[in-house]
């Protein structure tokens, strides 16, 4: 397992949970001979010590014992291995036998109190953090778990997407809500954003698809669950691929290059020219609603004027848009419908510019 000079994507991989001794070495020496036959480098070596399970007759990792291995995988092969911490007591068992890349996972991170807890405990220490999004989709709790660790002068924060828990989910294990981590991207430019396709299919038939999509959204690696014999895994067995498996399927991944080239810059400075005038449209046209506000309330007209506004939903539609097309709009104009309604629904002027 060798680094690369080129950090970028990040290649984080390992079993489940470290159920062995030589389970874990197996899990290692494999990985390695994989990256070596391949060319890859592997960024992280990671493998669950505290499985926090939702039935207390499933395996839930051996604690303390598995620290020592992991700590010999990391000298021998000069990977970093990364730990799931729940406790601040986890945090200085790992410290203690030289383990500094911790992650918290997406359970711990439904409470920020036990969130906050581990953030004081890594505090102006050299640790990297690794914050899955919580189990709800909701995207102030990941944001304010990963401040958490921010302020605590953690220097190596990473964010780790792995799909949201909803039972309206048909195929995958989590719904994917790709818009939530696109919007963490947006908000931390320079934090790196993982995926973990693993949790977020739960079947590994569905991962290379999904770890694709990741890459191609431009995420800035892949944190995946991979087993020397996955069928005889005592945790998520359906979602961790072989060693081999693994290296075939990073080998034919495509990562968007970083750099944009000089068409895409030219699109872009079209695009900034296109969203600066919508803008501005926008903005005149609720000064217009606010002119028809006082017209209507002049007049003693309703607000609400059904056949007025479905006139302007046929102007927005257009027979040469696509679908994905008119599926915004049917986002948007609702959207564009109702905050019309709010403008002329409030008797106070607006003002603001």
């Amino acid at each position: 397992m060798t680094n690369s000079p080129e950090r970028n994507p990040i290649w984080i991989a390992g079993p489940c949970a470290v159920e062995s001794e030589s389970q874990i070495r197996q899990s290692a020496q494999l990985l390695h001979d994989e990256c070596e036959r391949k060319g890859l480098h592997l960024d992280y070596f990671r493998a669950g010590v505290w499985k926090p399970r939702s039935h207390p007759d499933s395996f839930e990792g051996l604690g303390q014992q598995a620290l020592p291995w992991l700590a010999e995988v990391q000298a021998q092969y000069g990977v970093p291995v990364c730990v799931e911490v729940l406790t601040p007591e986890h945090v200085r068992l790992c410290e203690q036998y030289g383990i500094t890349t911790l992650w918290v996972g997406a359970r711990t991170g439904v409470n920020p109190v036990e969130v906050q807890k581990i953030a004081d405990t890594v505090r102006h220490k050299p640790f990297t953090v690794l914050v899955k999004n919580p189990l709800v989709a909701d995207l102030k709790l990941w944001t304010g778990n990963i401040e958490r660790f921010l302020q605590a002068d953690v220097k190596g924060v990473m964010a780790v997407h792995r799909g949201f828990a909803d039972n309206k989910e048909n195929v995958l294990r989590n719904a994917p809500c790709w818009e939530i981590p696109i919007a963490l991207k947006v908000k931390y430019p320079e934090m790196p954003i993982l995926c973990d396709p693993s949790h977020l299919c739960g079947d590994v038939q569905y991962i290379p698809q999904t770890a694709q999509i990741a890459l191609s959204y431009g995420f800035d690696g892949l944190m995946m669950e991979c087993h020397p014999t996955p069928e005889k895994a005592l945790s998520d067995a359906a979602q961790q691929l072989t060693p081999v498996q693994w290296a075939e399927m990073v080998s034919g991944l495509q990562c968007p290059v970083n750099q944009p080239d000089r068409d895409l810059l030219r699109q872009r400075a079209l695009l900034k020219n296109v969203d600066h005038q919508l803008s501005q449209l926008l903005w005149q046209r609720m000064q217009i609603v606010d002119e028809i506000a006082s017209i209507k309330k002049e007049k003693h007209l309703p607000v609400v004027q059904p056949h007025q506004w479905q006139k302007v939903v046929e102007r927005y539609h257009h027979p040469e848009h696509d679908e994905c097309y008119n599926r915004f709009l049917d986002q948007f104009l609702p959207l564009l419908h109702q905050h019309s309604i709010l403008r002329q629904q409030d008797d106070k002027p607006h003002t603001e510019s």
